[in-house]
């Protein structure tokens, strides 16, 4: 390791760009730039991993053992745990309006009509698939 540097969440954050990209995986920092034109799976796949803890999309993927072995040469420090938010949120457009939606009484119409609807639906469906084996008879 690279003099044992400690790095803040929010500096390694900074780090997510082709020509300078930083990841965090199981608490250590590694800075994968050199290698963004070989990752089999794309640049896309790494930079989709910064800015947050990227141990679970690292595991999930399965590495092979030989991508194991390749980290320490891109292990630059480790990250102060103290620094991490309590809980990473993500706002997107869709959330909001759903979030604003769900308040008070009209809240409540809509998540009704969102249960409701698929049922019915279905209700339809075999309405029209009896009704269709009642002709054919």
């Amino acid at each position: 390791m690279a003099g044992g540097k400690v790095y803040s969440f929010q500096e390694v954050g900074k780090h997510n760009s082709r020509k300078d990209c930083w990841l965090v995986i199981a608490g250590k920092v590694y800075d994968v730039t050199a290698f963004m034109e070989e990752h089999p799976g794309g640049d896309e796949v790494l930079l989709a991993c910064t800015g947050k803890d990227a141990t679970a999309d690292f595991e999930d993927i399965g590495h092979s053992d030989d991508a194991k072995e390749m980290m320490p040469q891109y292990l630059i420090g480790e990250l102060d745990e103290a620094t991490v938010p309590a809980k990473l949120a993500y706002a997107y457009a869709s959330d909001a309006g759903a979030t604003k939606s769900s308040t008070g009484a009209a809240g409540a119409w809509a998540t009704l009509l969102r249960l409701a609807v698929p049922v019915l639906l279905l209700a339809l469906a075999l309405g029209m698939q009896s009704y269709g084996k009642a002709k054919a008879e």
